[in-house]
């Protein structure tokens, strides 16, 4: 199937990178082997040398067929040359970071991205002589004012985790591009369905597919897309040298669940749009923070960026009591405690934050809805809501 056909995505999900039918199983199979043998050794050779990945497979480390069709989906989805899966979304963070930097590198990072990101930046990369700003990230003046001589990458997350701040990636690749400088976005939030970064000059592209893409809270994957030369670079240095590929059966998890993202998607986005709204006329809700909300201060770069939203976002109570917004938390019963999002579960957690842009440290919870019924969760938050009165 030619990925600029005139198929839908969803059939384009369901078909894609699946031509060739093993045996005619409408599954593909899963290669749950470690290495390829070769009848000579100029045919391992060959497959070692002219690509990193092989024109064929030689060693599960780097490449495996049943890693490859998931592959060749997220590729097709998010408008690139390649894709390469990892064990984990920072592992996919971590090698597309580790790929644009030497020492003496400087980066460019949202305040607000992923945390295990500002701690690579913060107190890992800094052994090696790398350093980094942090900048709220709303203008795209305030990120081109943190760019410096020896800055190699910036870094963005739109929206960015906890504050769901947008930037202006179309401006700030566009900046980056005439100074030699590589751009890297975490697309979890949006998916490829919502957001297509690549299309707007964005160099990398990394997800956790723990989340949307793997859908059902049953593996921990990572994505990094962008350029044929980009990945194959990444692959050669950093997936050779430190890192590995995503394994075999997680991969064929992950192509399962690809096959039912736009359906779900759709689902989470419009409970968590009913949800959002909802809140927003509590009298216990100071402000909810959801782009995708009327009231949403970036609403306008929203409408230009993005074709959806999706099921995470947060609130600020109109208590700053912590105890209070933790007890709030802690009655929820669909609601679960958790780290992640992007399953079928709903999940909830209070944090103390002083990002930037605010003065003080501020009460915060997020909310992930999932995939029970909308009606259940606005009952199981106004259950417990009251809990949040003074």
């Amino acid at each position: 199937m030619n990925p600029n056909s005139d198929y839908g995505w969803t059939t384009k999900l369901q078909h894609f990178g699946e031509e060739e039918k093993i045996n005619g199983a409408v599954a593909p199979p899963i290669f749950q082997n470690s290495l390829f043998v070769f009848e000579t050794m100029d045919e391992l050779m060959n497959a070692m040398l002219v690509h990193p990945a092989g024109p064929n497979h030689h060693y599960s480390r780097v490449s495996n067929p049943t890693v490859d069709i998931a592959e060749k989906k997220i590729a097709m989805l998010e408008g690139t040359d390649a894709c390469k899966l990892t064990g984990s979304g920072m592992a996919a963070i971590t090698v597309a970071v580790l790929s644009c930097v030497s020492q003496g590198s400087h980066v460019v990072c949202v305040d607000t991205a992923y945390g295990p990101l500002r701690s690579l930046l913060t107190d890992y990369l800094p052994r090696f002589g790398v350093t980094h700003t942090f900048v709220q990230g709303n203008e795209v003046e305030e990120v081109v004012s943190a760019i410096r001589p020896e800055t190699t990458v910036i870094y963005l997350e739109s929206p960015s985790s906890l504050l769901f701040q947008l930037q202006d990636m179309e401006a700030i690749a566009k900046v980056a591009k005439d100074r030699g400088i590589t751009t890297i976005c975490d697309n979890t939030y949006n998916t490829a369905l919502h957001m297509k970064p690549h299309t707007i000059g964005i160099d990398l592209i990394c997800h956790s597919a723990t989340k949307y893409l793997g859908g059902h809270s049953d593996i921990t994957a990572g994505a990094v897309c962008g350029s044929q030369a980009r990945i194959d670079k990444i692959i050669r240095q950093e997936i050779n040298l430190v890192g590995s590929i995503l394994h075999p059966f997680q991969s064929w998890l992950l192509n399962r669940s690809l096959r039912t993202l736009d359906l779900r998607l759709k689902r989470h986005e419009s409970t968590a749009n009913m949800v959002a709204v909802w809140l927003e006329g509590q009298p216990e809700v100071s402000q909810v923070l959801h782009i995708s909300l009327p009231s949403f201060p970036q609403r306008e770069l929203y409408q230009k960026m993005m074709s959806g939203s999706g099921g995470l976002f947060s609130f600020i109570p109109m208590t700053q009591d912590h105890r209070k917004v933790t007890a709030f938390v802690d009655a929820l019963q669909l609601f679960q405690r958790g780290v992640s999002w992007g399953g079928f579960e709903s999940l909830a957690l209070s944090l103390r934050v002083k990002p930037m842009g605010f003065e003080k440290e501020t009460s915060i919870v997020r909310l992930f809805c999932g995939l029970e019924d909308p009606t259940d969760l606005l009952a199981d938050l106004q259950r417990a809501l009251p809990l949040l009165s003074d």
